[in-house]
């Protein structure tokens, strides 16, 4: 059992990484080309704007869906990560905050963009985290 936890410990820790560095990469990709025209965003920025409140202050551009990115998933995942690593008493408590950020917010993009494969697979990562950090609190309280 001890084993067990070990490995889905350091599989938070992966996931958290991965998230928050993904977040930081999404939110940088966002402020080089804000149109979205390199990779292909010109039409998820039109989507936004269609579904979106206040879409010529928001939604101009991709500079301000970047700086949510950035904050509620980048920055939030790797101070998760970061707990994790320092086995602070609140890490699985910030993980399972970050999980359902991530989870809030795949069911925006659904909202406004319709499934897809990646929200779909974050959305997973998201459950995947907020289940492995409520069964580790769970170990910590039956000790």
């Amino acid at each position: 059992m001890e084993n067990k936890l070990k490995k889905m410990k350091t599989l938070e820790k992966i996931l958290t990484l991965f998230i928050g560095i993904g977040a930081i990469a999404g939110a940088v990709m966002m402020w080089i080309d804000p149109t979205g025209a390199a990779w292909g965003g010109e039409p998820l920025l039109e989507m936004l704007r269609a579904k979106m409140p206040w879409p010529d202050v928001l939604f101009k551009n991709f500079i301000p869906s970047g700086f949510v990115l950035l904050g509620l998933n980048g920055i939030t995942q790797l101070l998760a990560a970061f707990l994790l690593f320092r086995k602070h008493h609140l890490a699985q408590y910030a993980v399972i905050a970050c999980g359902i950020i991530l989870m809030l917010w795949i069911v925006l993009e659904w909202w406004v963009w319709g499934f897809n494969a990646m929200s779909n697979i974050y959305f997973v990562f998201g459950m995947a985290e907020a289940a492995m950090a409520t069964k580790s609190i769970g170990n910590q309280n039956e000790k």
